[in-house]
C-alpha cells in the first residue's frame, strides 16, 4: 500500500528557549526550511515570548507551538501530573540517573527547573513524534536530552555561540556523548566542541546562510556620499542586541573619535540591557544628536534600514563571562543587501570577512582601530563599492542556507521509529502517551 506524504513524513519536536523571538531569525529560517522540505514539526517553546512584534518568517513555520511551564511553581498541578506519568515510561530510570549525576555538579534550582521541563516534554510529547531536535546546547539540550532518554528516542542539536562558550565542559562531554548528531554554525565553534566530543565525527559545520527566497532583492544603486556634506551626511548601521558582546561601548568612542569635519549618523536597531548606559555614553561623548536608537524592529524594518544605509558595522568582542558571538547572520544580510562592512575580527567574524578583500577587520576591543576604519570607509564611495561587491558574492556563493537545511532535513528525516526503536517500546511509549 503506497503511504500517504502525511504519512511519510518524519514527525519532529524542536525545543527552543523562546518562541518566536526578533533576534533569532536564523532559526525561524531554518524551521521554515524544514518544513518545506516534508518535515512535520511541533515548537516546545521553554518560555513565552517577550518581543511584541513578529517577522514574516515566523509566520511561515506552521507547526504547532507547546509552552513549557517557564517556572515550575506557575504551574504545579501540570509538572505533578507529568511527574505521574513520565514515571511509567521506558526510559524514566536512566533519565533520572543522569539528572541526578547531573544535579550533584551543578546543584542549582535551574538544573532543577529543567529536570522539571523535561518531565512535562515527556510526559506531553504524542506518541506520533520519532525525534528530538534543540536548538541551543545549553538548557534546551538539557531538557531534551532528559526527556529523550524518558521516551527512548534519538535526539539531536545545533550549536551556536554562547551556548558554546559559557557551558561546563563537562556537560558539553556528557551531552556530545549522548546526542545523535550536532551541528554547529562556525568552524571555531566546530574545533571547540571536537575537543570535547568522544566521537568527533558525529559533529558537522553547517553555516546558517540566507533563504534569498524570502528577502527583499538589493536595491539597485546606493548614493555616493563622501562625509562631507552636513545636509546629507554618511549613515552609518547597526542591529544586534545591546549586550556586552556586541561591542556597543567601543564603536561609540570609535565614533566619537573620528574627525571633526567629517559628517555622520549613527543608526541601531536591537534591544537589550545595555540601552540606559549606551545613550548615557553617547551622551557624555557629545554625539548623542547624531545617534539614533530605534529598539527592536521586525524584519521588514531591519531591510528598510539596510537599504537606506552606507555602511554596516559591528564591533563584536568577547564579554566577561566568556560569552562571544559566532557569525551574526546580520552580517550577512547586510552583506546581501549591497552594505559595505566594518567589523572586528572576534569569534568566527573571519571566516566570512577578509580585510581589505570583503570588508574591513579591525582588532575587538580597540576604538582607535575601528575609528579609523570607519573614517576610511565614510570618506570612500569607491571603497564602499568594491567591498560591497565582493561581499556580496562571498554571501551569495558560499553561504546560501540550501545545502545546510538540505542536511538537517535528511537527518532528522531518518525515520526513528523503525531505526532506533523496536515495535515493542513504540508499543509502550504509545500506551503511556495515550
Amino acid at each position: 500500500m503506497v503511504r500517504s506524504r502525511q504519512q511519510q513524513a518524519a514527525r519532529v519536536a524542536v525545543v527552543l528557549k523562546g518562541w518566536p523571538r526578533l533576534s533569532e531569525t536564523f532559526i525561524a529560517q531554518e524551521l521554515a526550511g524544514l518544513e518545506a522540505r516534508g518535515l512535520v514539526l511541533e515548537l516546545w517553546s521553554m518560555r513565552r515570548p517577550t518581543d511584541k512584534a513578529r517577522h514574516p518568517v515566523h509566520d511561515r513555520v506552521e507547526g504547532r507551538t507547546v509552552y513549557l511551564p517557564e517556572y515550575l511553581k506557575d504551574d504545579p498541578r501540570r509538572v505533578l501530573a507529568a511527574w505521574f506519568k513520565a514515571r511509567r515510561l521506558p526510559g524514566y530510570r536512566a533519565a533520572r540517573r543522569k539528572f541526578l549525576a547531573d544535579l550533584r555538579r551543578d546543584f542549582t534550582p535551574n538544573r532543577v527547573r529543567r529536570w522539571g521541563q523535561a518531565l512535562v516534554l515527556a510526559a506531553e510529547l504524542p506518541a506520533s513524534i520519532e525525534r528530538l531536535y534543540a536548538h541551543f546546547l545549553h538548557t534546551p539540550a538539557s531538557v531534551t536530552r532528559y526527556a529523550a532518554t524518558m521516551r527512548d528516542l534519538p535526539w539531536s542539536v545545533s550549536a551556536h555561540a554562547k551556548d558554546i562558550w559559557t557551558s561546563d565542559a563537562w556537560e558539553m562531554r556528557e551531552k556530545l556523548a549522548d546526542c545523535a548528531w550536532l551541528v554547529t554554525c562556525t568552524d571555531l565553534g566546530l574545533q571547540r566542541l571536537k575537543e570535547l566530543a568522544p566521537t568527533p565525527e558525529k559533529l558537522r559545520l553547517v553555516y546558517h546562510g540566507l533563504d534569498f527566497a524570502h528577502l527583499p532583492p538589493p536595491p539597485p544603486m546606493r548614493p555616493r556620499r563622501d562625509g562631507t556634506d552636513a545636509r546629507d551626511p554618511v549613515t552609518v548601521l547597526s542591529v544586534g542586541r545591546k549586550v556586552e558582546k556586541k561591542g556597543y561601548d567601543d564603536l561609540l568612542e570609535a565614533l566619537a573619535r573620528l574627525p571633526q569635519a567629517l559628517q555622520w549618523r549613527f543608526e541601531h536597531i536591537g534591544a537589550g540591557g545595555l540601552a540606559d548606559s549606551l545613550k548615557a555614553q553617547a551622551t557624555r561623548l557629545g554625539i548623542a544628536e547624531r545617534c539614533t536608537w530605534r529598539g527592536a524592529q521586525p524584519q521588514k524594518e531591519v531591510f528598510a534600514a539596510l537599504a537606506r544605509a552606507d555602511l554596516f558595522v559591528l564591533a563584536a568582542k568577547k564579554a566577561a563571562d566568556g560569552d562571544q558571538d559566532g557569525l551574526p547572520n546580520v552580517l550577512m544580510e547586510a552583506a546581501y543587501q549591497g552594505l559595505p562592512l566594518v567589523a572586528t575580527s572576534a569569534a568566527a567574524i573571519g571566516e566570512f570577512i577578509e580585510d581589505g578583500e570583503s570588508g574591513l577587520l579591525v582588532a575587538p576591543g580597540a576604538p582607535d582601530e575601528l575609528a579609523a576604519a570607519l573614517a576610511r570607509m565614510i570618506g570612500d564611495p569607491a571603497l564602499r563599492q568594491r567591498l560591497a561587491e565582493r561581499a556580496g558574492e562571498v554571501v551569495r556563493t558560499r553561504f546560501s542556507f540550501e545545502a545546510g537545511v538540505d542536511w538537517i532535513a535528511a537527518s532528522l528525516g531518518e525515520q526513528a521509529s523503525s531505526d532506533d526503536r523496536s515495535d515493542k517500546d513504540r508499543s509502550a511509549v504509545a500506551r503511556v502517551a495515550a
